[in-house]
């Protein structure tokens, strides 16, 4: 009994950082404007792609995580050692859903030196993905976290 409570209470942990990193992303999306174009470099790192539209450039960054999710799994064992005989049932509960790739698409709109806004690819799946992407930048934001 003490153990399915264990692994509840660690699906939950992971869920609560996960959502900490959402919020941590969305933010992001307005702490980051008005950085200068050099500190973004400095702390997202090059980007994987750039584009230049009349008086903006666009810094687009992929973080693109795992290859496929595993589905539910049950597992028994038994063993023994000196006429002592044990038993053990698990059971593994996918935390994700879908089978692909997922992962988080970061376009930084870029004018005058300075970035002017942050939007996510709309299918963009796992926040900590996109929370990677902006994670280090944060620290360096000129407003309060």
């Amino acid at each position: 009994m003490r153990t399915p409570l264990i692994a509840l209470a660690a699906a939950l942990a992971l869920s609560a950082c996960s959502s900490r990193q959402a919020e941590q992303a969305q933010y992001a999306q307005q702490a980051l404007v008005g950085m200068p174009t050099e500190t973004l470099l400095s702390c997202a790192g090059v980007p994987n792609r750039r584009e230049q539209a009349g008086a903006s450039e666009f810094f687009t960054y992929q973080n693109i995580t795992g290859g496929g999710r595993s589905g539910s799994s049950v597992g028994v064992g038994l063993g023994g050692i000196g006429g002592n005989i044990g038993g053990g049932l698990s059971l593994g509960i996918p935390l994700g859903g879908g089978s692909g790739p997922s992962g988080c698409v970061a376009t930084f709109t870029l004018r005058e030196g300075r970035v002017a806004q942050l939007v996510y690819r709309e299918d963009a799946d796992d926040a900590a993905a996109c929370y990677s992407i902006v994670e280090n930048c944060l620290a360096l934001a000129p407003q309060g976290q």
